[in-house]
């Protein structure tokens, strides 16, 4: 009788170890926003890079390759409202050129610049990019009309 009972005392505790740990986690948006805006600072030309290497390896435009990226100097952080993960957009200006012998090969708008936001998440304390940008939205125009999805940091 007397395991059981130990038994029950543990699991209680556990359980609401693990309720305080999600709350917890929920108030700080799963991230220290202030720490996270420091890393983000400090690794910024790292993630630059790393951003500029998964679009460009994503074959997405299709028929077209990245040739360069011109950097904003600001930056807007976000809270994806479902997840709690905190998110980076950086408005950027992309030049493409047309990958040879592709449908795009010839068309004069290939040269055209091209605006978006880079899109960079925090996740398990790191700051990380799948390469994914948002075309024709600075990062305003991004968290006005993904209102419903994030919600902008003040902090």
């Amino acid at each position: 009788m007397l395991f059981v009972w130990l038994g029950l005392c543990l699991g209680l505790i556990v359980a609401t170890a693990a309720v305080l740990y999600r709350f917890a986690m929920r108030q700080s948006g799963g991230a220290a926003p202030r720490r996270a805006r420091g890393d983000f600072a400090a690794q910024r030309a790292a993630l630059e890079s790393a951003f500029f290497t998964a679009a460009a390896n994503s074959g997405l435009p299709r028929g077209l390759r990245w040739k360069a990226i011109e950097w904003e100097p600001g930056v807007e952080f976000a809270r994806e409202k479902t997840t709690q993960r905190l998110a980076a957009l950086i408005g950027v200006t992309i030049q493409f050129e047309a990958v040879p012998g592709g449908d795009m090969e010839g068309l004069p708008a290939v040269g055209n610049l091209r605006n978006a936001s880079a899109l960079f998440f925090y996740h398990a304390g790191r700051w990380r990019t799948s390469g994914k940008a948002l075309f024709n939205l600075n990062p305003d125009e991004v968290l006005e009309r993904f209102a419903a999805q994030y919600e902008r940091l003040t902090d």
